[in-house]
């Protein structure tokens, strides 16, 4: 009797962990996380939930938003972007709140035409200011495969990661003045439009509506959320596991001697009164 219920228990453990395995491995169900909310057809979510699509021709763009609104967090998306001729073409994905003061957290991908590499553009806007632009390359053809872009937001710093790589620290300055995203709630959003009036070589290179449509996949998405964390709690369990460790900031640093194309805090051109406070 007894090596029968053992046997029993051994068995409830093992369809257990089967079944805990099967939930993990599935990623989250774009269906129940977010609204298609502009585009008509042009955006969809297939595959039973774990794929979407948004596409581009020359009537309309399209874009999607989260139901829910974040406040300090981890966000992980995979894109797929444009392949091919996609000059012109912007793929955004960022963090937003409204008005006219609101606060943002941007990742937009710029198209090239065929052979050349996607630019990503990064920006935080705080009390409804930007400016605050860095361009990278991407060391591999975002196009070919699913990539992981990241936002780690913390009312320390916010980081940028592209499949867990850091590319971009912006720490909290307000002790030198500066506003930082800590207040606003923001929701996700992500559109692809066309901008071939500044997008692709400074709008030189115009889109070509003859390989339209354009379409970028996103999948797996995650969202940790650090609601309950303030502004002095860094010790929290939570807080501390998405750290930059040592292996990260020489990746950092990797990416932002070979790839980084376009930083502000270097601008004297554009700051001749100085430059901006953080930098």
């Amino acid at each position: 009797m007894a090596s029968t219920c053992n046997r029993c228990y051994v068995l409830m453990v093992l369809c257990i962990v089967v079944i805990s395995s099967m939930v993990a491995s599935c990623g989250a169900n774009l269906l129940q996380d977010f609204d298609l909310t502009w585009g008509d057809n042009r955006a969809k979510i297939f595959n039973k939930g774990q794929l979407l699509s948004l596409s581009l021709d020359k009537v309309s763009g399209s874009g999607f938003q989260s139901k829910k609104e974040y406040l300090f967090g981890r966000i992980d998306m995979q894109l797929k972007l444009v392949s091919g001729n996609s000059a012109g073409t912007v793929t955004a994905y960022y963090l937003s709140s409204q008005g006219p003061t609101h606060d943002e957290i941007d990742f937009e991908f710029l198209g090239n035409v065929s052979g050349d590499p996607y630019i990503l553009h990064t920006n935080v806007f705080s009390q409804g200011k930007g400016n605050r632009e860095q361009q990278f390359y991407l060391w591999f053809d975002p196009t070919r495969n699913f990539h992981t872009y990241s936002i780690i937001w913390k009312p320390q710093h916010i980081i940028f990661l592209v499949d867990n790589i850091p590319i971009r620290v912006f720490k909290n300055a307000e002790i030198v003045g500066v506003p930082f995203p800590k207040n606003q709630p923001m929701r996700i959003y992500s559109s692809l439009w066309s901008a071939d009036d500044w997008a692709t070589r400074g709008g030189l290179v115009k889109t070509d509506w003859s390989k339209a449509p354009f379409i970028a996949y996103y999948r797996n998405f995650k969202a940790i959320e650090f609601s309950s964390i303030s502004s002095n709690s860094i010790s929290d369990e939570a807080v501390q596991s998405n750290e930059i460790d040592a292996n990260g900031r020489r990746r950092l640093r990797w990416v932002q001697k070979y790839f980084m194309i376009y930083n502000y805090c270097k601008d004297l051109k554009r700051f001749p009164q100085g430059l901006p406070a953080e930098c």
